[in-house]
C-alpha cells in the first residue's frame, strides 16, 4: 500500500458552527478517525500544519506549507493537503513555482460543507485526493468533485456549489467515474529532469487591478507611495486599457521607469490575452508590460509574487515570464 501524508491547514472540510459562524476545529487526529474508510487501501499519517480559514492563508503560509512538503517529499508517495476552498488556487499555483523538480504528486482539497454534514462532499475529495496521490504522477494538483486540476490551471468559479473549481485554459488531468481514476495523459506535466528544490522567497507586495472604464491613471502613484514592487492587472478582452482621457498607457511607463513590474491579462476568464492585435495592447507593449498570455489571475499573480522573490531585477522578472515553469503558460515569445 502507498503510503500518504495528509496535511491539515483547516478550511470548510474541518470547520463546526460556532456562535461566530464556521469556523474550522477539527484537527487532523479529528479528520483521522473519519477515514476509516481509506484503511486497508493506504497507509497514511496525518500532520497538523494550519488551524485557518483559507481567507487568513497568506504569503507566509504558503511558505510554510511548502516547508512542510520539502521536508516530507522523500518519506511518501504522495501528500494530500486540506485546505479551505476560497483561496486554494492561489495556493495550489504558488506551490506549483516553489518546488520545482517535485517527484511525487502533491495533492490540494477540500469541501464546500464540513466533514460532520450529512451531505459533505468531503469524502468523495478526499477519496479522489488520495487516489491521485497514491498514483505517482509527479506534479501540484487539486481534487474537486471527482475532477483533478492541475494546481495552476485552477480557479473557484462557484461559492457553494460542489463543482466548485474549474480548470481554465488546460484539460483536465484526472477524472473519477465507474471506472476508478483515469488520468488524462495530454494535461499532465512532464516527470521532473532534476532533484526537487525549495525556492520559497516571495515578495507579497503585488497589487492586482481589474481595470473598468475611467480607472484614474493616479493609482500606479499611489501604489508606488505604498513601495509596491509588482502590479498585475485584468485588462479588457484581448488586452485593452485606455488611453484617452485617463492615459493608463504612459501611467505604465512611468511606473516601469520606476521599477514595478507590471504584468497584464484578460479579465475573460478563458482563452488568451494578445497585445499584438490592437493599438491599445501595442502601446501596452510598448511601455515594457509583461503579457500574461493565457495565466489565471491565480497564476499571474502568484508568479510574479515568486518572481519578485527571486530576484529583484524587473528583466530578471520579465525573463520569468517568458518560460512556462509548471504548464501555467502556453503561448510565450
Amino acid at each position: 500500500m502507498k503510503h500518504i501524508l495528509l496535511l491539515t491547514t483547516g478550511g470548510t472540510i474541518a470547520s463546526r458552527r460556532t456562535a461566530d459562524g464556521l469556523a474550522p476545529e477539527l484537527d487532523g487526529s479529528a479528520l483521522a478517525q473519519r477515514l476509516q474508510v481509506f484503511e486497508g487501501h493506504y497507509h497514511f499519517t496525518v500532520r497538523d500544519i494550519l488551524h485557518l480559514d483559507s481567507s487568513n492563508i497568506q504569503p507566509e503560509e504558503w511558505q510554510l506549507i511548502a516547508r512542510a512538503i520539502y521536508a516530507a517529499k522523500d518519506d511518501y508517495d504522495g501528500i494530500v493537503i486540506t485546505h479551505g476552498t476560497d483561496t486554494m488556487a492561489y495556493t495550489a499555483s504558488v506551490l506549483s513555482f516553489m518546488l520545482p523538480g517535485l517527484s511525487i504528486p502533491v495533492v490540494l482539497t477540500g469541501s464546500q460543507l464540513p466533514i460532520d454534514h450529512p451531505l459533505t462532499d468531503a469524502t468523495e475529495n478526499l477519496r479522489a485526493a488520495f487516489a491521485m496521490a497514491a498514483g505517482g504522477q509527479s506534479g501540484v494538483f487539486l481534487a474537486f468533485d471527482r475532477k483533478i486540476i492541475l494546481g495552476c490551471r485552477a480557479v473557484k468559479t462557484r461559492t457553494t456549489a460542489f463543482d466548485a473549481f474549474e480548470s481554465v485554459n488546460w484539460p483536465l488531468c484526472a477524472t473519477v467515474d465507474g471506472s476508478g481514476l483515469t488520468l488524462h495523459p495530454e494535461a499532465l506535466p512532464s516527470p521532473p529532469d532534476r532533484p526537487c528544490r525549495l525556492l520559497d522567497a516571495l515578495d507579497p507586495g503585488v497589487f492586482l487591478i481589474k481595470l473598468t472604464p475611467g480607472l484614474r491613471p493616479e493609482i500606479f502613484d499611489v501604489l508606488l507611495q505604498m513601495h509596491y514592487r509588482g502590479i498585475v492587472i485584468e485588462a479588457f478582452g484581448a488586452g485593452g486599457l485606455h488611453f484617452i482621457r485617463r492615459d493608463l498607457i504612459s501611467q505604465l511607463q512611468k511606473a516601469t521607469d520606476a521599477g514595478l513590474s507590471i504584468v497584464v491579462c484578460s479579465q475573460c476568464l478563458y482563452e488568451r490575452s494578445d497585445f499584438s492585435l490592437y493599438q491599445v495592447g501595442r502601446k501596452a507593449l510598448s511601455q515594457g508590460v509583461i503579457q500574461g498570455f493565457d495565466m489565471t489571475t491565480e497564476a499571474a499573480v502568484t508568479k510574479l509574487m515568486w518572481a519578485l522573490g527571486q530576484n529583484s531585477d524587473p528583466a530578471a522578472v520579465r525573463r520569468i515570464f517568458t518560460q512556462n515553469l509548471a504548464g501555467e503558460v502556453r503561448f510565450v515569445v
